[in-house]
Protein backbone atom coordinates (compact mmCIF):
# COMPACT_ATOMS: atom_id res chain seq x y z
CA UNK A 1 0.00 0.00 0.00
CA UNK A 2 2.84 2.45 0.94
CA UNK A 3 6.23 1.95 0.09
CA UNK A 4 9.24 4.01 -0.45
CA UNK A 5 8.03 5.44 -3.97
CA UNK A 6 6.16 8.34 -1.61
CA UNK A 7 9.32 9.43 -0.50
CA UNK A 8 10.35 10.22 -4.15
CA UNK A 9 7.43 12.43 -5.05
CA UNK A 10 7.63 16.02 -5.64
CA UNK A 11 7.83 17.11 -1.51
CA UNK A 12 6.74 16.23 0.81
CA UNK A 13 6.02 12.44 1.04
CA UNK A 14 6.49 11.72 5.00
CA UNK A 15 5.76 13.48 8.33
CA UNK A 16 4.93 13.77 11.80
CA UNK A 17 2.35 14.68 14.52
CA UNK A 18 3.17 14.36 18.08
CA UNK A 19 1.09 16.58 20.01
CA UNK A 20 -1.76 16.70 19.42
CA UNK A 21 -2.84 18.42 21.72
CA UNK A 22 -0.47 21.04 21.09
CA UNK A 23 -1.74 21.25 17.93
CA UNK A 24 -5.67 22.00 19.56
CA UNK A 25 -4.10 24.97 20.55
CA UNK A 26 -1.91 26.34 18.19
CA UNK A 27 -4.65 26.41 15.74
CA UNK A 28 -7.63 27.74 17.98
CA UNK A 29 -9.93 25.50 17.22
CA UNK A 30 -13.92 26.03 17.67
CA UNK A 31 -14.75 22.27 17.54
CA UNK A 32 -12.68 19.00 16.50
CA UNK A 33 -13.48 15.77 15.38
CA UNK A 34 -10.08 14.26 15.51
CA UNK A 35 -9.34 10.39 16.12
CA UNK A 36 -5.65 9.91 15.55
CA UNK A 37 -2.62 8.81 17.71
CA UNK A 38 0.37 10.41 17.31
CA UNK A 39 2.38 9.43 14.71
CA UNK A 40 5.92 9.46 13.60
CA UNK A 41 5.72 8.08 10.12
CA UNK A 42 2.97 9.91 8.76
CA UNK A 43 2.09 8.59 4.79
CA UNK A 44 -0.07 8.99 1.70
CA UNK A 45 -3.14 7.81 2.18
CA UNK A 46 -3.36 7.51 5.94
CA UNK A 47 -6.35 9.74 7.53
CA UNK A 48 -4.77 12.90 8.77
CA UNK A 49 -5.89 15.71 11.04
CA UNK A 50 -6.74 19.43 8.88
CA UNK A 51 -7.69 22.77 10.13
CA UNK A 52 -10.11 23.70 7.94
CA UNK A 53 -13.10 27.22 8.04
CA UNK A 54 -16.72 25.67 8.55
CA UNK A 55 -18.99 28.63 9.04
CA UNK A 56 -16.56 30.93 9.18
CA UNK A 57 -15.03 29.12 12.50
CA UNK A 58 -12.47 26.61 12.67
CA UNK A 59 -12.55 23.11 12.86
CA UNK A 60 -10.23 20.08 12.90
CA UNK A 61 -11.37 16.92 11.08
CA UNK A 62 -9.87 13.60 9.42
CA UNK A 63 -9.35 13.48 5.85
CA UNK A 64 -7.47 11.52 3.31
CA UNK A 65 -4.02 12.34 2.43
CA UNK A 66 -3.91 12.62 -1.33
CA UNK A 67 -6.54 14.28 -2.88
CA UNK A 68 -9.69 13.02 -4.24
CA UNK A 69 -11.19 15.46 -6.83
CA UNK A 70 -14.66 16.11 -6.48
CA UNK A 71 -14.78 14.84 -10.36
CA UNK A 72 -13.89 11.23 -9.32
CA UNK A 73 -16.42 10.08 -7.97
CA UNK A 74 -14.83 9.26 -4.65
CA UNK A 75 -12.42 6.82 -6.96
CA UNK A 76 -8.58 7.68 -6.10
CA UNK A 77 -6.68 9.09 -9.37
CA UNK A 78 -3.86 6.63 -10.77
CA UNK A 79 -1.34 9.58 -10.28
CA UNK A 80 -0.07 11.08 -6.65
CA UNK A 81 -2.23 14.23 -5.20
CA UNK A 82 -0.62 14.13 -2.11
CA UNK A 83 1.59 17.22 -3.41
CA UNK A 84 0.28 20.18 -5.52
CA UNK A 85 2.76 21.83 -6.79
CA UNK A 86 2.85 26.15 -6.37
CA UNK A 87 3.26 26.59 -10.04
CA UNK A 88 -0.27 24.58 -10.93
CA UNK A 89 -2.11 25.45 -8.15
CA UNK A 90 -5.03 27.55 -9.72
CA UNK A 91 -4.84 25.49 -13.21
CA UNK A 92 -4.38 21.77 -12.65
CA UNK A 93 -7.51 19.96 -13.49
CA UNK A 94 -7.38 18.47 -9.66
CA UNK A 95 -6.75 21.52 -7.61
CA UNK A 96 -8.49 24.76 -9.62
CA UNK A 97 -11.78 24.27 -8.58
CA UNK A 98 -11.25 23.43 -5.04
CA UNK A 99 -8.96 26.29 -5.28
CA UNK A 100 -11.28 28.71 -6.43
CA UNK A 101 -13.95 27.45 -3.54
CA UNK A 102 -11.37 28.78 -0.75
CA UNK A 103 -11.15 25.18 0.10
CA UNK A 104 -7.93 25.76 1.68
CA UNK A 105 -6.95 23.91 4.82
CA UNK A 106 -3.63 23.06 7.19
CA UNK A 107 -2.15 20.25 8.31
CA UNK A 108 -0.37 20.25 11.76
CA UNK A 109 3.32 18.62 11.71
CA UNK A 110 5.72 18.20 14.47
CA UNK A 111 8.26 17.55 11.59
CA UNK A 112 8.80 15.73 8.44
CA UNK A 113 11.25 13.64 6.39
CA UNK A 114 13.25 14.29 3.15
CA UNK A 115 15.76 12.00 1.58
CA UNK A 116 18.82 12.78 0.10
CA UNK A 117 20.71 11.25 -3.27
CA UNK A 118 24.17 11.16 -2.33
CA UNK A 119 26.30 10.24 -6.39
CA UNK A 120 26.84 6.44 -4.87
CA UNK A 121 25.07 4.70 -2.39
CA UNK A 122 21.63 4.51 -0.76
CA UNK A 123 19.38 7.56 -0.18
CA UNK A 124 19.79 9.34 2.99
CA UNK A 125 16.58 10.48 5.16
CA UNK A 126 17.17 13.24 7.32
CA UNK A 127 14.42 14.75 9.83
CA UNK A 128 13.46 18.39 9.78
CA UNK A 129 11.83 20.86 11.92
CA UNK A 130 11.38 24.24 12.85
CA UNK A 131 13.35 26.52 15.83
CA UNK A 132 10.35 28.60 15.98
CA UNK A 133 7.18 26.60 16.01
CA UNK A 134 6.82 23.24 18.21
CA UNK A 135 4.08 22.40 15.87
CA UNK A 136 3.46 24.49 12.69
CA UNK A 137 1.29 23.54 9.33
CA UNK A 138 1.26 23.00 6.03
CA UNK A 139 -0.51 25.00 3.54
CA UNK A 140 -2.86 22.47 1.97
CA UNK A 141 -6.22 22.50 0.05
CA UNK A 142 -8.98 20.14 0.46
CA UNK A 143 -12.01 18.27 -1.59
CA UNK A 144 -15.35 16.52 -1.44
CA UNK A 145 -16.28 13.52 -3.47
CA UNK A 146 -19.34 11.41 -3.69
CA UNK A 147 -18.82 7.67 -4.26
CA UNK A 148 -21.47 5.86 -6.67
CA UNK A 149 -23.01 3.91 -3.51
CA UNK A 150 -23.58 7.93 -2.48
CA UNK A 151 -20.68 8.12 0.33
CA UNK A 152 -18.37 11.15 0.69
CA UNK A 153 -14.68 10.91 1.29
CA UNK A 154 -13.11 14.31 2.27
CA UNK A 155 -9.10 14.70 1.12
CA UNK A 156 -6.06 16.89 1.17
CA UNK A 157 -2.72 17.34 -0.61
CA UNK A 158 0.23 19.87 0.77
CA UNK A 159 1.31 22.73 -1.52
CA UNK A 160 5.08 23.04 -2.43
CA UNK A 161 7.07 24.88 -3.61
CA UNK A 162 10.85 25.18 -4.79
CA UNK A 163 13.14 25.03 -1.87
CA UNK A 164 15.01 27.19 0.48
CA UNK A 165 18.65 27.27 0.73
CA UNK A 166 18.84 24.14 3.55
CA UNK A 167 16.49 21.58 1.69
CA UNK A 168 18.41 22.37 -1.95
CA UNK A 169 21.31 20.91 0.10
CA UNK A 170 18.98 18.11 1.62
CA UNK A 171 16.32 17.29 -1.56
CA UNK A 172 18.80 17.95 -3.61
CA UNK A 173 17.83 16.04 -6.70
CA UNK A 174 14.03 17.53 -6.90
CA UNK A 175 15.22 20.84 -4.82
CA UNK A 176 11.17 20.99 -3.78
CA UNK A 177 9.83 22.16 -0.02
CA UNK A 178 6.54 21.97 1.54
CA UNK A 179 4.62 25.26 2.06
CA UNK A 180 4.92 26.05 5.69
CA UNK A 181 3.11 28.85 7.06
CA UNK A 182 3.85 31.33 9.62
CA UNK A 183 1.99 30.74 12.87
CA UNK A 184 0.26 34.68 12.42
CA UNK A 185 -0.57 33.99 9.03
CA UNK A 186 -3.04 30.75 9.65
CA UNK A 187 -5.95 33.13 9.60
CA UNK A 188 -5.74 34.31 6.41
CA UNK A 189 -4.56 30.93 4.26
CA UNK A 190 -7.75 29.94 5.80
CA UNK A 191 -10.22 32.51 4.92
CA UNK A 192 -8.54 35.51 2.70
CA UNK A 193 -9.46 35.54 -0.57
CA UNK A 194 -7.88 33.50 -3.09
CA UNK A 195 -5.25 35.77 -4.56
CA UNK A 196 -4.16 37.69 -0.91
CA UNK A 197 -3.53 33.66 0.29
CA UNK A 198 -1.20 33.19 -2.55
CA UNK A 199 0.77 35.60 -1.50
CA UNK A 200 1.06 33.98 1.93
CA UNK A 201 3.32 30.92 0.11
CA UNK A 202 6.80 31.87 0.19
CA UNK A 203 9.89 29.21 1.38
CA UNK A 204 10.12 29.05 4.88
CA UNK A 205 13.72 31.20 6.37
CA UNK A 206 16.72 28.11 6.26
CA UNK A 207 17.75 29.76 9.37
CA UNK A 208 14.42 28.46 11.32
CA UNK A 209 14.75 24.95 10.14
CA UNK A 210 16.86 22.31 11.45
CA UNK A 211 17.60 19.13 9.95
CA UNK A 212 19.54 16.17 10.55
CA UNK A 213 20.13 12.49 9.29
CA UNK A 214 18.05 9.55 10.50
CA UNK A 215 17.68 5.98 10.28
CA UNK A 216 16.70 3.94 7.14
CA UNK A 217 14.00 2.48 9.31
CA UNK A 218 11.53 5.29 8.11
CA UNK A 219 11.57 3.99 4.79
CA UNK A 220 9.22 1.90 5.85
CA UNK A 221 5.75 3.01 7.02
CA UNK A 222 5.20 0.06 9.63
CA UNK A 223 7.97 1.60 11.84
CA UNK A 224 6.61 4.08 13.65
CA UNK A 225 7.70 5.44 16.83
CA UNK A 226 9.72 8.26 18.31
CA UNK A 227 13.47 6.34 17.64
CA UNK A 228 12.54 6.99 14.39
CA UNK A 229 13.48 11.21 14.64
CA UNK A 230 16.63 10.37 16.47
CA UNK A 231 19.64 11.61 15.08
CA UNK A 232 22.36 9.07 13.73
CA UNK A 233 25.83 9.32 12.69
Amino acid sequence: MYGVRYARCDMCGRYILAQLAAAERAFKLASTQWRFTASFNIAPTQSVPVVRLSEGVREGVMMRWGLIPFFAHGEAPKYSTINARIETLTSAPSYRTPWKRAQRCILPASGFYEWHSPTEGARQPFYIHLADQEVFGFAGIWDRSTRADGSVIESCTIVTMPANALLQEIHNDRQRMPAILKAEDHEAWLGAPPDEALRLLAPYPAELMVAYRVSPRVNSPRNNDPQLIEAVA
